[in-house]
């Protein structure tokens, strides 16, 4: 435990899904390494459901432009820092579970 992950272990793209409905956007951004996984820790449990997360692959710069437009978004994994950098999420709204951060949004 501890170690730094090997090289190459994160170069992947995140996989991004968008849902139109009649009324809202939603925008699922998830890093492809985590599809199919769960993660539990204390009474928090995330389940990365491929039905739900499985999307195409999308640069960074697409899946922030995307969760710019979206009413609701859900993320798991690195883009939740992203969001924060681009001020689209607030880090204190993040959870970890096992070290993989989680963030949800609603536009109101």
């Amino acid at each position: 435990m501890g170690l730094a992950p090997p090289s190459g272990a994160f170069d992947h793209l995140p996989l991004l899904r968008i849902v139109h409905t009649a009324n809202e956007v939603l925008v699922i951004v998830c890093d492809s390494e985590l599809l199919g996984k769960e993660f539990k820790e204390g009474e928090f449990r995330l389940k990365v459901h491929r039905s739900f997360y499985n999307g195409r692959e999308a640069s960074i710069k697409e899946c922030l432009a995307a969760l710019r437009q979206a009413t609701i978004a859900n993320m798991v994994g690195s883009i939740v820092e992203h969001a924060i950098k681009e001020g689209l999420i607030d880090r204190k709204n993040v959870i970890r579970i096992q070290n993989v951060p989680h963030a949800q949004m609603v536009r109101v």
